[in-house]
């Protein structure tokens, strides 16, 4: 009787502390919490987070949403949605930051001006110069989703301190996934001084050093990338936080990736929810950037090829503000700079097979 009692307030307490669920082969799930961008309906946003949402291996504590490719509000309903339709309404979705912490979209349209254009603006659209690939609207307009509204609500914290406060209770267990802009990150950073430490690490995709490519986004600004120069003093924070691993996914190696028709139709052989939605919502065939940023951590022999480096981001204020800065070890200028793992190049049957094996598979839960 006192045995069964025993294990009756174990039991209690393992659920009360949120411990990773065992796994019927032993172990536990790895903990990540997803920080992203999530534009929507369907596309590699939401691919991204399907990558690690859709593997039986991983407990997804909660996804952070943060504006970048779109404006965070409307984020938030992609996703609340995405998680309906595909079964894991089990995951919060909880609102970040809507704003970069110094940029404004007033002083992106200056630098036009001043230092020309680049390609994409992500939630500030065509910044008012030509047509752009999403349309524009303000910040906290929401638009009618094609894919139907959620009915599922947001979780009543917001990012940082959500963060911080899955970070405290696993402690060194907990890994993030950060592939949007980084600012719900520095917010976390600057709330707790503890927080990075804490983590088992952190996985990002982001900056550009030297791509080998024609396309003209990056061909002509190879230090140029989206999400560090969305919000730059987010992402020098974070780089220069000190976590216990850094993974870095830059456009280097992610334009090696392409997402093709062939990919989607092998998936919507699956009659799955995920797959179902997939095939109903993405129609942009590109670069699988935020998906390799995760799938390289469930699977890091997806990596051929990594290169330890010192990397920041160039605070200025000039025609570089915002671009990616890498050191080598002897190069490296004396300040606080961290140790990063560069990835260069992958294994991309592999990498693909895994992508479509998890797009083509049931909810975890049903496994």
């Amino acid at each position: 009787m006192l045995g069964r009692m025993l294990f009756f307030c174990l039991l209690v307490f393992v659920v009360a502390s949120g411990v990773a669920e065992p796994l019927a082969g032993g172990g536990s799930r790895r903990l990540v919490i997803v920080d992203q961008d999530g534009s929507g309906p369907g596309g590699s946003n939401q691919m991204a987070m399907m990558v690690l949402l859709q593997s039986a291996q991983v407990q997804v504590l909660g996804i952070t949403m943060v504006s970048g490719n779109a404006w965070e509000p409307e984020e938030v309903q992609h996703t609340l949605r995405m998680l309906e339709l595909i079964g894991r309404t089990d995951v919060p979705v909880v609102p970040g930051a809507v704003f970069p912490l110094v940029r404004t979209e007033r002083q992106a349209r200056l630098e036009q001006g001043l230092y020309g254009r680049y390609p994409w603006y992500g939630a500030w659209g065509d910044l008012g110069a030509g047509s752009s690939r999403q349309p524009y609207h303000g910040p906290f307009v929401l638009p009618k989703l094609s894919e139907g509204e959620p009915t599922t609500k947001p979780l009543a914290e917001d990012a940082a301190h959500f963060l911080i406060r899955q970070v405290h209770a696993h402690p060194h267990a907990v890994t993030i996934y950060a592939a949007g802009p980084l600012t719900n990150i520095a917010l976390a950073l600057a709330i707790d001084p503890e927080f990075a430490e804490l983590t088992q690490g952190i996985v990002i995709m982001g900056g550009s050093i030297a791509p080998h490519t024609d396309d003209p986004e990056f061909a002509t600004s190879p230090r140029h990338e989206f999400n560090f120069w969305f919000d730059p003093e987010a992402a020098h924070l974070t780089l220069t936080a000190h976590w216990p691993r850094i993974d870095l996914t830059t456009v280097d190696i992610s334009v090696k990736t392409r997402f093709t028709r062939e990919m989607l139709a092998e998936i919507a052989r699956s009659g799955e929810p995920a797959a179902k939605y997939l095939v109903a919502y993405t129609g942009e065939f590109y670069y699988l950037w935020d998906e390799l940023a995760a799938a390289a951590w469930l699977d890091p022999t997806i990596i051929t090829k990594e290169e330890m480096l010192y990397v920041d981001v160039d605070l200025t204020r000039g025609p570089g503000y915002g671009d990616t800065l890498t050191w080598t070890a002897t190069s490296k200028p004396e300040v606080d700079v961290q140790l990063v793992h560069v990835q260069q190049d992958l294994d991309v049957d592999r990498f693909d097979r895994m992508f479509v094996g998890l797009m083509k598979a049931g909810p975890v839960g049903l496994r």
